[in-house]
């Protein structure tokens, strides 16, 4: 089985309810942050996966929404690590992640340069490791792969998605991105889809075009569901809601993912978990 939890399902848009853009997928024992937006470490205590427990911190692109709690993940996992020598922090991600890792450490210099003195047995900054990669197989390990391809957030280049798969089980997460052929065979007969949404008729609505402007280059609820649809997954989840879902809007949501996708359908508040059992799959992509 792969457990699924959407730790934040909001927007670069501030929401009291909602933490920024991050997903949680535990599978063979290992457990992988899917980026990691504003609030991200409290979604994680929630969901009992504290920083120091994670396999890999995976970057779908560099946009802020996305890697707003970068720089706390990583010095949370590195204060919190007992053990003699630390293992380095796996971060994957596309071309660009390793400057903005090393940028980030910078700017947390002093608060790393303070701990080393303070405490006898942190002697080095927190270790890690970046591998960028735009396409195939990224991680291979303990019955446990994950591969990604392109998708398309132009002008934000690039961008990928990740598939994890584990003993016949298999979930994509999309990233933010509009519909695109690399997206479709990443996610074909794949157990689950995570896939970021709008509300293009709502966003249409609102009087700033530079809101307006994002309904250019995300999927809406519907072209989410059309991509699942082609793809045959098994499961489609819904996240990163723009604008926020208010309090008994699911159904309204719901229902336009349902008018093209006739499989199960997830959305929810942060916290919602989602299983993806072996052989949940699909019809034939197509």
């Amino acid at each position: 089985m792969i457990e699924v939890t959407l730790l934040g399902t909001g927007s670069p848009i501030p929401d009291a309810r909602r933490a920024g853009p991050s997903t949680l997928v535990r599978a063979g024992g290992q457990t992988f942050l899917i980026d990691c937006g504003r609030g991200v470490q409290q979604r994680l205590t929630a969901a009992g996966a504290p920083a120091n427990g994670l396999s890999a911190l995976l970057l779908t692109h560099l946009h802020s929404d996305h890697i707003a709690d970068l720089g706390d993940v990583i010095i949370s996992r590195w204060v919190s690590t007992f053990t003699p020598e630390q293992t380095p922090l796996q971060i994957i991600g596309p071309p660009g992640t390793a400057e903005v890792v090393e940028h980030t450490l910078k700017a947390f210099g002093f608060d790393i340069g303070y701990r080393i003195a303070h405490h006898a047995d942190l002697t080095a900054p927190p270790p890690v490791e970046v591998h960028e990669y735009t396409d195939g197989e990224v991680w291979n390990r303990d019955g446990v792969t994950i591969r990604v391809a392109p998708t398309d957030h132009r002008p934000v280049a690039p961008t990928i998605g990740f598939r994890v798969e584990h003993a016949d089980a298999s979930v994509v997460l999309a990233g933010d991105t509009v519909p695109c052929e690399s997206l479709d065979q990443l996610a074909a007969g794949a157990g689950a889809l995570v896939h970021t949404v709008i509300r293009k008729d709502l966003v249409d609505r609102m009087p700033m075009q530079r809101i307006r402007d994002i309904c250019d280059y995300h999927s809406s609820v519907e072209e989410a569901a059309e991509t699942a649809a082609r793809a045959g997954v098994g499961i489609l989840i819904l996240t990163h809601y723009v604008p926020a879902i208010e309090p008994g809007q699911q159904e309204d949501w719901r229902a336009l993912a349902a008018s093209v996708f006739d499989r199960q359908i997830e959305l929810g508040d942060d916290l919602l978990r989602v299983e993806v059992h072996p052989g949940i799959s699909a019809k034939p992509a197509g």
